[in-house]
């Protein structure tokens, strides 16, 4: 897994209830990317993205636009070691 990387981020912004979840989803599994996606109580969007670190990087660029209908404030992303993501997903 030595070839992997792991993005934890956080969205901040009109990303709820605009799709912005499912279309991570969509964006993640055309980048061959793992990990999940969550709303929070707060309001934010949480995901996890696991890959390849330029698949990772292209979708932490993604979230910055999100979904047609998001209005994207802030993208705060650690790096953190591969955990074995296996598949795309999103948390309720």
């Amino acid at each position: 897994m030595t070839d992997r990387t792991r993005a934890h981020v956080y969205v901040s912004g009109r990303v709820q209830g605009v799709f912005y979840r499912a279309s991570t989803r969509d964006a993640a599994e055309e980048h061959d990317v793992d990990g999940w996606v969550r709303n929070l109580d707060d309001g934010r969007v949480e995901a996890v993205f696991e890959g390849s670190e330029s698949a990772v990087e292209s979708m932490v660029e993604w979230c910055h636009t999100g979904s047609t209908a998001a209005d994207v404030d802030s993208v705060d992303a650690e790096y953190e070691e591969p955990q074995g993501e296996n598949g795309f997903r999103i948390r309720r």
